[in-house]
């Protein structure tokens, strides 16, 4: 367990010292949300631009890895929701809300560095295939399902319309749609571009995970206590465990893809669980405090699953 904690607290440590840096007044949260708009809107896409556009998509874009992943992920998002109408009695849009806090997993600021230090840069491949279609699956549920929600599954030309703009205004999702581009078109990218790419690639998750751990200063772990459990073990015990019974007993992967899709899995709900329920005022301090206390969580919950797989 001490070297498995060795592959996983570096990454916590830095969220920890921007956390750190928050809470003693040495990084303000104007440079924080600077810095989360850098890595978010240039620094991750270009991340995942780089990832799709090399990716062998004949070895790594693989259906049985996905499904492994995303049955998991689609079963906790129902699971979240429908729990938190049975067992806590909560609002409708609360309920797509906490759902949706069980679906989106923090692929790329946690699952790719833990990933990496646990199995090295060339083990990354699966990784970036299950991340490729996550931003836009988690949404595009996400989204339809809190519209049909609000709108009593009437009027789909607007559904359809707002699912449309979310998805397309999304910058991973455009890093995403680029890497393909030059994926299947086999365009080569010009040196000099090549090189403005990886140094922006290289201050990504540093930042990234610095700018997390400022944000999560933010998220006070308030009330609640008994939905933010509910949704912990979701995220970081079942949907691993599905993805993991999934992997092993049904669609046959190999262990690097096993490796990848339960890693991925185990992750805590992202920020963008906090900025989906922020978007429909629904949940908001739920989301909040799950992100907060599934990050700290993932710790432990992460060097057990490493210590599983094979």
């Amino acid at each position: 367990m001490g070297q498995l904690l060795e592959v996983v607290l570096p990454v916590f440590l830095v969220i920890g010292a921007g956390y750190l840096a928050v809470w003693r007044g040495l990084f303000t949260d104007a440079a924080v949300d600077g810095l989360m708009v850098f890595t978010q809107r240039f620094a991750i896409p270009c991340l995942l631009f780089s990832g799709i556009a090399t990716l062998d998509l004949a070895q790594d874009f693989d259906l049985r890895l996905l499904a492994s992943f995303y049955v998991g992920s689609t079963t906790c998002f129902f699971i979240g929701m429908f729990g938190a109408r049975a067992l806590f009695a909560r609002p409708w849009p609360d309920c797509v809300a906490i759902g949706f806090s069980a679906l989106f997993a923090n692929t790329v600021l946690l699952g790719l560095p833990i990933m990496e230090r646990a199995y090295g840069a060339d083990a990354l491949g699966p990784n970036y295939a299950i991340i490729a279609l996550h931003a836009a699956w988690c949404y595009f549920l996400g989204i339809t399902t809190m519209e049909i929600v609000k709108a009593g599954g009437s009027a789909p030309g607007p559904l359809i319309r707002t699912v449309a703009r979310a998805m397309f205004r999304n910058p991973l999702m455009i890093g995403v749609a680029l890497g393909f581009v030059v994926n299947l078109t086999d365009f080569t990218i010009p040196t000099v571009a090549t090189d403005a790419l990886n140094l922006m690639i290289r201050a990504a998750l540093p930042a990234a995970l610095f700018g997390l751990g400022g944000v999560l200063y933010r998220y006070k772990p308030e009330g609640d206590m008994k939905v933010i459990a509910f949704l912990c073990a979701l995220s970081l015990i079942l949907h691993p465990a599905i993805t993991y019974g999934l992997g092993r007993g049904v669609t046959g992967l190999s262990d690097p893809q096993l490796r990848s899709a339960v890693i991925t899995a185990a992750m805590a709900p992202g920020v963008n669980s906090y900025l989906f329920a922020d978007m429909y005022g629904a949940a908001r301090r739920v989301a909040a405090s799950t992100v907060l206390i599934g990050t700290a969580l993932t710790v432990i919950t992460a060097s057990i699953w490493l210590a599983i797989l094979p």
